[in-house]
This record gives structure tokens, sequence and C-alpha cells, in this order.
């Protein structure tokens, strides 16, 4: 297989994500106005784009409260430095069944809301990118399903699109590409399309290469993509999606180590990122670069 390099590649950052790494770092932002905070300091590292999600200010556990996405989308977009806002659209679709002799009803955790309830943030804050994840899996506790029909992406999609807000396809499978596929040969999500390669995330795809360029070899050749692997495989991933052909994505929601003992904030993992990328002979790209690229429209503060 011919190296396909990347010689132009954007970073995105992952500021926060839904996970339980609240209390495992004091370096994870809750409330809206450090979300933002840690989201501008990435940019300044070197990220274009930034993918969040958000948090009760007072827990750290994950929230769909709109107040929070239009603070952090406000503060975003007042802010003096430039960057790409990418907000989740993938909260709204967990179940979580009861024991193994008694599944149904789900038990408490399940959070199951309708289609335009799960894209209403979008609807109501226009980001640039949101996020579309492209299948149903198991996701990492026992009885914890992810659960996203074809309906149900049919009708995200449909909506996204109307509203004229780019889909980050995360895909956690190869399934998930090959229904991303039909997507857009339904007419539901535009060609070319966008694409996050989610590796290494239990259980769906792991990270080793082979199943890596399995995925990559599934995406069509005019979509872009980005991938980006959990844990301590976070900045191999870096290295692994440029030589690939692809963008990089690092943050606090995949990876919360700097190295050995050293809890990361966002922005060291973007700088990490960033030299990776440039001492591979390629160059970084800004938001102005990745508009341009992927067709997106910069929003105003208060649009």
């Amino acid at each position: 297989m011919p190296l396909t390099m990347n010689r132009d590649v954007f970073i995105t950052c992952a500021v926060t994500g839904s996970g339980g790494t609240q209390d495992r770092s004091p370096h994870v932002p809750r409330s809206p106005a450090q979300i933002a905070e840690s989201a501008i300091a990435a940019a300044k590292a070197g990220a274009a784009v930034v993918h969040c999600h958000v948090r009760d200010p007072e827990t750290g556990t994950p929230s769909r409260d709109l107040a929070y996405y239009r603070e952090v989308t406000e503060r975003i977009r007042a802010a003096e430095t430039d960057v790409v806002l990418n907000l989740t659209a993938g909260m709204g679709g967990d179940i979580m069944f009861g024991p193994t002799e008694r599944p149904m009803p789900p038990v408490e955790g399940t959070d199951m809301i309708g289609a335009s309830e799960r894209v209403q943030h979008i609807a109501d804050c226009l980001p640039e990118i949101c996020t579309l994840d492209c299948g149903t899996m198991n996701f990492a506790e026992a009885d914890y399903v992810m659960t996203n029909t074809p309906g149900m992406l049919t009708a995200m999609g449909s909506m996204m699109t109307e509203l004229g807000v780019k889909p980050e396809i995360e895909a956690f499978d190869t399934g998930h590409l090959w229904y991303a596929k039909q997507l857009v040969k339904d007419g539901v999500l535009e060609a070319p399309a966008l694409v996050q390669l989610c590796m290494g995330v239990p259980w769906g795809a792991p990270d080793d290469l082979n199943t890596f360029m399995a995925m990559v070899n599934n995406v069509p050749d005019d979509w872009t993509f980005s991938a980006f692997a959990l844990g301590r495989n976070q900045m191999a991933y870096v290295a692994a999606a440029v030589l690939a052909g692809g963008n990089v994505r690092v943050g606090l929601e995949d990876n919360l180590w700097l190295g050995k003992g050293q809890l990361a904030e966002n922005w060291q993992l973007v700088e990490r990122a960033g030299s990776i990328i440039e001492n591979m002979g390629a160059r970084i790209i800004g938001p102005a670069e990745v508009r341009e690229k992927l067709g997106l429209t910069k929003r105003a503060p208060g649009a």
C-alpha cells in the first residue's frame, strides 16, 4: 500500500466529553466558563476545531442543558481566538438494561429522547459542526448500550443537513462507516462527508493498526477523516492518522495523561500533537483553512 501521508493537518481538541472522568483529574472542565476557557486555550495551542460536551457545573456529570450549551457557544464565539465549534449530538441515546435475568424495563441511567430533542441544542446554537454517532454498540459497561437506530440517524441527519450544520460522522466500527455511506447515498447527508474514526473504545473497533487501516480503507476517497485512540495510544494515533492521510484528535475526553504520573491539560495535549505533526514534516492548518476545506461558514457572537 503506498504511503498517503497528509501534509496539511488540522487538530481537533475533544475538550471534556461525557465519561466519568470529572473526579479523576482536576483539569477536566465542568462549568460552561471552564469548558470555553479550556477550548480557547486549546485553540491558542494549535487546535483548529474544538469538540464540546457540557457538564453539570456542581457535580461534573454529563448534561443536556440547553443553557449550558448556549453559554459555551457564546463564550467561544466572543473570544478573540478563532476556532471552529463542534458540538456533540451524541447525548440522549443511552439504555441501561436491568440484570441479565430481568433486563426490562431499563434502569437508572437510561436517557432516551426523540430525534428533535437530541438536536435541539444544535438548532439553538448552530455550531459549524456537530457529531452524529453512526451506529448502536455495547459501550464499556456490562449493561449499557449506546443506541442509534437507522431511523433515528436518518431523522437526526436530515435535521442537521436542513440546519446547515456539518455532521461529523463518528464511526466506532466498520459497520458504522457502511451505514454512513448509505446515509450519503440516500441524500440524508451531503457529500463529501466528514468522519471521525474512533479507535479503542470498548466494544467498538480495537486500536490495532490492521483494524485502523480497515477503517481507513472504507472511507471514500473524497471524504475528510480524522482519527483518535483512547488513553496511552492517543499520541501514537496522532502519527498513525497523519501517515494514513487523515487529521488528528486529542483532548481530555479521550485521555487524561501527558506522561506517566502527569495529568494533562487540553492545551498541553494539543501542543504535544502539534510537535509530532510538525516533526513528521506536515503543516498544521488553522480554522480559516478548515472552513474553506469543509465548506463551513463562520458564525458571529449572537448568531
